[in-house]
């Protein structure tokens, strides 16, 4: 029995020199339908969480001269909850949605493993929107089975950046998770802030309706129609509030910076903060653009990111949402920050005297 290797998956999924673009090219790619059967199969780990830790970031990079980084990629399918009572099967990477936040200075060589385990039951890849090269890296580090493949890139522009899955299908496997933010600081780093906080929002199209208690499979058809059972921040249906994973914690007088991510693969998030603005935001990522300022509502389009920072000068529940609200009183799109201290009833004052 020949020996499976990198060549023959990317001859096999049509993904050779000649393809156009990463993941959507060749007569020889997988049918949908095959992708979709492989997906819903029930043999992947169970995993008691998906969602990343919106507080899982590393710190702020000090030094003032480029190095190697080294970074870990490993796609990941699990089952999962997607909320009490109803299972997903996932695709991750490093078991989280979103993905492993990376972060680099401008000038930093990094030096990606892509480690495929042998008992997932697809092939993967990833497409780094930071990486000056083919596919941005996805043709490179396509990898088996049971292999992994190296890419050494520079980061040679700052800015907040997706990466994502970009084999055939790629929408499909974006949608389970494969997703996350790759950050590369300018040279001179950025601003002091009290707190960091790491989002994503992705749509979850399955064959049953929200809160149907039991395994959902993929559902091509809905995801075709741009129907989605779910639209959720980190993998989870209202996963990063009190009432699930936890909300991100602050006192009064801090300030956060936010990165937040759209996944997709379809819907423009339209991000907002109840009870607050983005005291500074940078669209698209840019971090070498001059911020906008109190800004109630970005959109931030499949494939995007934005950064931005919120002051707290006020105790309470602060929810980060897409103000497409249906999405939030329907299919779970919410995250929360909580902020502990004094009242200040000369800014706000929920019960004032008559």
């Amino acid at each position: 029995m020949p020996t499976t290797s990198r060549r023959t998956v990317l001859q096999g999924i049509g993904l050779g020199g000649a393809a156009t673009l990463a993941g959507c090219s060749g007569q020889s790619a997988p049918k949908a339908t095959q992708t979709q059967k492989a997906m819903n199969k029930q043999k992947q780990k169970t995993a008691e969480r998906v969602a990343a830790d919106p507080t899982d970031i590393p710190s702020p990079i000090s030094r003032d001269e480029p190095k190697e980084v080294d970074v870990t990629l490993r796609p990941e399918e699990m089952t999962a909850e997607i909320e009490e009572g109803v299972t997903f099967n996932y695709m991750t990477y490093n078991g989280q949605v979103p993905g492993p936040f990376i972060r680099v200075r401008r000038g930093d060589t990094v030096n990606l493993a892509f480690e495929n385990p042998a008992e997932n039951d697809m092939p993967h890849n990833v497409d780094f929107h930071a990486v000056a090269g083919p596919g941005g890296g996805a043709e490179a580090t396509m990898t088996a089975l049971g292999e992994t493949t190296h890419l050494e890139f520079k980061a040679t522009y700052p800015g907040a950046y997706i990466y994502h899955c970009a084999v055939p299908n790629l929408d499909m496997h974006i949608s389970a998770g494969m997703f996350g933010i790759i950050l590369v600081e300018p040279e001179e780093g950025l601003p002091e802030v009290d707190h960091e906080f790491y989002f994503g929002q992705m749509e979850v199209y399955t064959d049953k309706r929200p809160g149907e208690k039991g395994q959902h499979n993929f559902d091509m058809e809905a995801m075709k129609r741009e129907e989605p059972t779910y639209v959720v921040m980190n993998g989870e249906k209202y996963a990063c509030t009190p009432g699930k994973r936890g909300a991100g914690k602050v006192e009064t007088g801090d300030t956060a910076r936010v990165y937040f991510v759209t996944g997709g693969p379809n819907l423009t998030s339209s991000f907002h903060p109840i009870g607050n603005v983005f005291e500074e935001l940078w669209p698209e990522g840019s971090l070498t653009t001059r911020p906008q300022t109190h800004i109630q509502t970005k959109q931030v389009a499949p494939g995007s990111t934005a950064v931005a920072t919120m002051n707290f000068p006020v105790p309470g529940n602060f929810k980060l949402v897409d103000h497409s609200l249906s999405r939030v009183a329907r299919k779970g799109c919410m995250a929360i920050v909580q902020a502990e201290g004094k009242e200040r009833p000369e800014i706000f004052d929920p019960e004032p005297k008559k």
